[in-house]
């Protein structure tokens, strides 16, 4: 679906007056910065020259106001990025549609996050934020950035060294299905070269290699595989049409997608490189291309639900 978003009047006037917000902020983190790091230049020169006493003195009278300007303009970046979430990132979800609603501060539960079984390690740092929530004439759904991690420790002559990998860090979609599944039904990336697919390999639960169900389509096996608890109902499920939706689907996505099937609802992992609805730092506020990439990814969910007809119901909830 193409989303085309008009900068409205109070919108705009919104973004006149966060911009001037916005090179404050600039303006004293530059100045907070430069003060740290001049000190720091400076307590060394005269470290070398004068003694080390002499050099901190010195050195301190320029970090520590420059640490109190950083500390100090914290909180008004964050009532910045607030602001920008929901009164112009807000604003640009109504004008698609006024069912369309963003929370900033929800997302998707680390609990129903690790029920949907599309990942299954355990998860050592969660957060979720931004979600947004909608109903598309009969389907309801909703979806949430997600960054979850694990981590390993390796033993070193140094102690212990931790190190934090990715579960996702991208979208997860949510979509009612209209069905009761008895079953659950995985389908993840073939490509085990993959970061994501490796871990995919090793650590899927609930389904296993005595659950591979094999279908009937080129194309979707290239790109997958799938397991099911139940055989019948993920063929029923997975239709040759829903197939070829879900791979057209993926050729739209940067990273490989992965799904499940689930209670009653339908699950959509998608790896992305870069978070969506922030408000740019150290680039100004006032251009036409401001929220296009937000507008993009709306979109492209947006349009799951008419790409995977979610909205014919063959099936009734029992």
């Amino acid at each position: 679906m193409a989303v085309n978003f008009v900068i409205s009047p109070a919108v705009q006037s919104v973004l006149d007056e966060l911009e001037i917000q916005r090179k404050k902020i600039v303006s004293t983190n530059y100045k907070g910065w430069g003060l740290i790091l001049g000190g720091i230049l400076l307590a060394f020169l005269v470290t070398n020259f004068g003694g080390l006493i002499a050099g901190l003195l010195v050195g301190a009278a320029a970090v520590i106001p420059g640490g109190v300007m950083l500390y100090k303009i914290s909180d008004d970046t964050a009532q910045y990025k607030s602001r920008f979430k929901r009164e112009v990132v807000g604003a640009a979800l109504s004008s698609v549609d006024q069912c369309l609603t963003l929370d900033p501060s929800n997302g998707i539960s680390e609990a129903e996050f690790t029920s949907s079984q599309l990942f299954t390690t355990g998860i050592d740092r969660y957060h979720t934020e931004d979600l947004v929530c909608g109903k598309i004439d009969k389907t309801s759904f909703y979806f949430a950035e997600v960054h979850a991690e694990y981590k390993t420790e390796t033993r070193t002559k140094n102690g212990t060294q931790t190190t934090w990998h990715d579960i996702l860090k991208g979208i997860v979609f949510v979509a009612d299905f209209n069905k009761n599944f008895n079953g659950v039904t995985v389908v993840r990336p073939k490509d085990f070269g993959s970061s994501i697919g490796a871990w995919f390999s090793k650590n899927i639960f609930s389904v296993g290699d005595k659950n591979v169900v094999e279908l009937e389509n080129d194309g979707f096996n290239k790109n997958f595989v799938t397991y099911s608890t139940d055989q019948v109902e993920a063929r029923y499920v997975l239709t040759p049409a829903m197939m070829e939706r879900i791979n057209d689907l993926n050729q739209r996505s940067a990273y490989t997608v992965s799904l499940s099937f689930i209670n009653s609802s339908m699950y959509i992992a998608f790896p992305l490189d870069k978070n969506y609805f922030e408000a740019p730092v150290y680039k100004t506020l006032l251009r036409p291309d401001l929220l296009d990439d937000d507008i993009s990814v709306l979109g492209f969910m947006y349009d799951i639900v008419h790409e995977l007809d979610l909205n014919t119901r063959i099936w009734t909830k029992q």
